[in-house]
């Protein structure tokens, strides 16, 4: 399994120095609670390749942005685990923030499968 600092560099050995100002990254965990509050003790996590890749895809053909990895951690996952890792280099803040915060929306929304499995 990846993690943040791993990808952190990856993506810093395969870019353009001179092209990046900054990187911004994204490491969501399993909650213990669900988004309505409610007490949540995991995960079960799969993904949509199709959707992954085109979302991804996407968010590289934008201005400004030299690299967008992204690392689903599937399967079973207890509170407190990671779940999405996301990684964007580029040029300036302007650029790179939108296209961090919507690459995980929309992996989220387009690719991503969830069930989550609430405290008894």
């Amino acid at each position: 399994m990846a993690n943040i600092q791993e990808m952190i560099e990856a993506v810093k050995a395969k870019v353009d120095p001179a092209a990046v100002g900054m990187l911004a990254c994204h490491n969501g965990v399993v909650r213990a609670t669900s988004r309505d509050g409610k007490p949540a003790r995991a995960l079960d996590i799969d993904c949509d390749r199709k959707a992954w890749e085109r979302v991804l895809r996407d968010m590289r053909a934008r201005p400004g942005i030299a690299a967008v990895e992204a690392h689903l951690c599937t399967g079973h996952r207890q509170v407190g685990d990671d779940v999405l890792l996301v990684v964007v280099a580029g040029d300036i803040r302007e650029n790179v923030f939108p296209v961090l915060e919507e690459t995980v929306n929309r992996l989220k929304a387009e690719a991503v499968k969830k069930k989550e499995w609430l405290a008894d």
